[in-house]
């Protein structure tokens, strides 16, 4: 994982050098840098028909944005949107990225196993040491092993010092993977201590050759099942107690990889037995004539993280496609309640004597007065449509345009009553005006009669959750009651 790590930064570090001429933070040039060149490779002789999918894709989205603000350029919010969708995607890798390589130096800093065959431990009264092996004999097998160092034992005088508390033992704690005393085939849980019982549990054994007081089953060369006596020393203070527990052990069935197993667990069993007192314990490096090589099990969970990271990165992408259309569902449902304001004012002043151009300019200067406190789509696109008509263009093309500017069932229908009076002529305008600001309101109630049971239903799940806590406060105080 690590080259894979170290892969990603060289790869960030390229594109910072490649990208220093462009303008912005360091995220904001990589990606325009990135943006350049895919243009770059799409005006070769690539795919034509990817290229021309792309460019539909760029055409649709441009449209988005220009219509969420008319007054900037599609290609430039189009070329924005990605530097500023590349450039978050860059900083969540990057940031991932270091987190990764964070969690794979920390997990690989202070590895256990030294030189390849040395196992340090820890002094009294720092517990044991968990470590993850794996033994290996070239060419024929290889096994991993949770292995637990145990902590520098003591000499026998140091340890008739340290006696501690001693718990009670049941025979049918000792059973391990057995399924009774009379039939022991694997290791025997010769526990030294039970929570709850403030007793020290010691044990011996009758056969150490068949039973170890540890638990060890050495069954692996017996022929017939024998019986052994295990007695278990109980001890608090000045107190003790014995009780003894026979047991058959039965001859072992392994297949071949098993015996390989337990012939390495074997040599780790007499080597830590012999090391007790060492600072460190060498590892065994030979089964039989075979070499053993050992590695360490390290618990890396960096990769996982980095799939995160992708998967966050992969979300961020998505989530920022899905902002445009929410955006342009909010700007819709704005149109709309906004759409009988407009009718009624265009009403207003045509019957107060003006014109269709003045009526256009009247709201656009009464917008321009308070745009700077709240921005809203309509008047922008009113605003857009009195440039027009400043700079020359025809009132029936402008106020066409500004019909399909909005993308609003009821703004086109609006243009073309416009439109088509400029053309015509019609005495009954002012009347249809009138007409269609009384449909608007209309419609803009039910409009607003259906947010209304769209926000009862998203409160609903609140109000459920409520319920069940209400009824958890008045139950449970009369179940106790109850019972008591």
């Amino acid at each position: 994982m690590l080259y894979i790590y170290v892969f990603i930064l060289a790869g960030y570090l390229l594109l910072f050098f490649f990208s220093a001429r462009e303008a912005g933070n360091p995220f904001q040039k990589m990606a325009a840098y990135i943006l350049r060149s895919n243009k770059q490779s799409r005006s070769g002789k690539g795919n034509r028909e990817q290229n021309w999918k792309r460019e539909l894709f760029e055409k649709q989205l441009g449209d988005k944005l220009k219509t969420l603000q008319p007054q900037i350029a599609a290609e430039r919010q189009v070329q924005e949107h990605y530097i500023s969708l590349y450039s978050m995607i860059l900083m969540v890798v990057f940031v991932g990225d270091l987190l990764c390589l964070a969690v794979w130096v920390s997990a690989h800093s202070s590895p256990q196993l030294i030189d390849g065959i040395y196992l340090p431990r820890n002094t009294y009264g720092e517990g044991e040491i968990a470590v993850g092996l794996v033994a290996e004999i070239p060419g024929i097998q290889e096994e991993m092993f949770d292995y637990l160092v145990e902590e520098r034992k003591f000499t026998t005088q140091e340890l008739e010092k340290q006696y501690e508390e001693a718990q009670a033992l049941f025979p049918a704690v000792i059973l391990g993977e057995n399924e009774k005393l009379e039939d022991v085939r694997k290791n025997l849980s010769l526990v030294s201590e039970l929570t709850e019982y403030p007793f020290q549990i010691s044990w011996e054994s009758s056969a150490y050759s068949l039973v170890d007081t540890d638990g060890t089953v050495h069954n692996k060369e017996l022929t017939e099942g024998e019986i052994v006596t295990l007695t278990a020393q109980f001890r608090y203070e000045d107190w003790r107690r014995e009780c003894q527990f026979p047991v058959q052990v039965n001859p072992a069935v392994y297949t071949p990889q098993e015996a390989i197993r337990s012939r390495i667990e074997n040599l780790l069993k007499e080597r830590e037995e012999s090391t007790k007192n060492e600072e460190g314990m060498t590892l065994p490096d030979r089964l039989g004539s075979e070499p053993i090589v050992w590695r360490e099990i390290i618990d890396d969970s960096s990769g996982y993280f980095l799939l995160l990271v992708l998967i966050g990165a992969g979300a961020l992408y998505w989530g920022k496609g899905r902002e445009i259309d929410q955006k342009l569902e909010a700007r819709k449902k704005e149109l709309l309640l906004d759409y009988p304001e407009i009718v009624n004012k265009l009403a207003l002043y045509m019957g107060a004597g003006m014109t269709i151009r003045n009526a256009f300019f009247k709201m656009g200067e009464d917008y321009k007065k308070q745009r700077e406190q709240r921005k809203k789509y309509v008047y922008e696109e009113i605003l857009i449509t009195c440039y027009e008509l400043q700079s020359g263009r025809p009132e029936t093309e402008a106020y066409e345009r500004f019909g399909k500017r909005c993308q609003v069932q009821a703004y086109s229908k609006l243009s073309t009553l416009l439109s088509q009076n400029i053309r015509k002529g019609s005495n009954d305008l002012l009347r249809m005006f009138r007409q269609e600001a009384d449909n608007a309101f209309a419609e803009r109630k039910n409009i607003a009669k259906k947010l209304g049971e769209e926000a009862g239903t998203k409160l609903l799940m609140p109000m459920m959750m409520m319920l069940c806590v209400v009824m958890v406060i008045i139950i449970i105080p009369a179940y106790f009651s109850f019972t008591l």
